[in-house]
């Protein structure tokens, strides 16, 4: 999509911005807007008055703004941030600040909200700016990148001081024209908003479709002819007739590990052995590893070697990992969080790694734990309901979801890439806008004849160019 540049430009005297359209200010912020204003405006309001309570995970990355709390002004007034309807709120600690945290305060009940001390409130100066141009400004990718220079503090305790907002220079536009590119960029950010959620709608259904093909593959076989029978089990209804069902305990070896102890960490850990967690399952072939034990590890502590083959599953750790899995390519030490089905004749670990795949979902059912996370145990595990194909058909089901599952693979790294281009060019088309870069007034005149190209954005590349100007 290409814009127009502005007829005359200027020097703006600031580095990083360039040239700026002629009749632009270049003005630092704290002269268009109010740092974190005193509460003293609302100190005289009555001590019961219900106010909205903004935690940081009330404000979205996307501008968005989630006000399901309030609370008592006498409760909060003090230890907290003050913001009243209008003012524009930013992230300031790491990540949320790099991630554009930021909204504008609409909806505040009593018009007054208090929330987490780690917003920094920008109010608009009467006639000189607005709020929907303030957050473009803030939100901008120029804006972030440079807060992001002038952080300090350690590790995740980073912030951006105040200072680098009330110092920060820009290129301020008229207020009618402010209005004017808020309201552009309300309307085309809005148009690739509505593309990128389209292709993460694509992304939960490309899972949902894996997760199809693997269920069916591994529940139904490969055969749509093969007889049936009942399994036994109401949740798995029929299976190929021909097929064994029954608990792992069954037909599986089954063992775990453990963990060394920290103290000793030098008699320990360094070693040459491979030792594995959790957090070193991928759903796919396990390749490498971060830690290694010593052979003292394994003789004077419960870690133990499994061999190459393996099929780890992940036994701790709340829903987000219960079940996960990973296929071992190499012989290596796990530790007490994983549970390894060690390789047998009777079974192909690659059929094992997709029907463990399917059954994930299930281990959160009756998942037992006296901690906050949920985890089954190796007795849980055991337990379960198996489906065994002969060996021979094993394989053919094994190598059917490989290469099916590498194709829905490939379509969601291109749906990603997309999402990415689309992103990438939402924040050059601001960036744009705010810096005077693109000359968007009078768009509203153009405003048919442009969407059709918008709509086009996935066959283009990331960007925007104005006439006379790179892309």
């Amino acid at each position: 999509m290409t814009f127009p540049r502005y007829p005359r430009y200027k020097d703006s005297g600031v580095e990083w911005l360039g040239e700026v359209p002629a009749h632009w200010e270049v003005k630092r912020l704290r002269y268009v807007a109010q740092l974190n204003p005193s509460k003293s405006e609302i100190r005289s309001l009555p001590a019961e008055t219900p106010v909205s309570f903004i935690p940081m995970e009330s404000v979205g990355d996307d501008g968005s703004l989630v006000l399901d709390q309030t609370r008592a002004l006498q409760d909060v007034i003090d230890g907290y941030t003050y913001v009243r309807e209008g003012d524009v709120a930013v992230a300031k600690i790491t990540p949320c600040f790099e991630n554009g945290k930021a909204a504008i305060m609409r909806g505040l009940t009593n018009g007054v909200g208090l929330g987490t001390t780690e917003l920094t409130v920008l109010r608009p100066r009467g006639p000189v700016t607005t709020s929907t141009y303030l957050f473009r400004v803030v939100t901008s990718e120029p804006f972030r990148w440079l807060g992001e220079s002038h952080m300090y503090g350690a590790g995740g305790q980073k912030r951006v001081p105040d200072d680098f907002l009330r110092e920060f220079a820009i290129a301020w536009p008229p207020r009618d024209e402010q209005d004017e590119i808020a309201a552009f960029l309300d309307h085309e950010t809005g148009k690739i908003d509505a593309l990128i959620e389209e292709q993460r709608r694509l992304i939960e259904l490309l899972k949902e479709k894996r997760l199809a093909v693997i269920s069916h593959a591994v529940t139904k076989g490969l055969d749509p002819n093969v007889p049936m029978k009942d399994s036994g089990v109401e949740w798995l209804g029929e299976v190929p007739a021909h097929w064994r069902v029954g608990k792992i305990k069954w037909h599986f070896f089954t063992t775990s590990g453990g963990t060394p102890s920290s103290s000793r960490y030098e008699e320990y850990f360094g070693g040459d052995i491979p030792w594995l967690r959790s957090l070193d399952l991928n759903d796919g072939v396990i390749a490498e590893y971060k830690v290694s034990v010593t052979e003292k590890a394994l003789i004077e502590t419960s870690c133990r070697v499994v061999p190459k083959g393996s099929v780890l599953i992940a036994m701790y750790g709340g829903d987000g990992t219960i079940g996960k899995n990973g296929l071992l390519g190499f012989d290596a030490a796990i530790n007490q969080a994983l549970c390894a089905f060690l390789p047998s004749k009777k079974h192909l670990a690659s059929y094992l790694h997709r029907y463990l795949q399917f059954y994930r979902p299930y281990w959160m059912v009756g998942a037992e734990s006296s901690r906050k996370d949920p985890n089954i145990g190796q007795d849980r595990i055991g337990d379960s309901f198996c489906l065994l194909p002969p060996v021979e058909e094993q394989g053919e089901i094994a190598s059917y979801l490989h290469r099916v599952l590498a194709d829905l693979d490939r379509l969601e790294t291109d749906v990603v890439e997309l999402i990415g281009a689309l992103e990438e060019r939402r924040s050059a088309l601001i960036s744009a806008a705010v810096t005077g870069k693109i000359d968007v007034r009078g768009w509203l005149a153009g405003l048919e004849t442009q969407e059709p190209e918008l709509a086009m954005a996935a066959e283009e590349p990331a960007g925007y160019s104005a006439q006379g100007g790179a892309a």
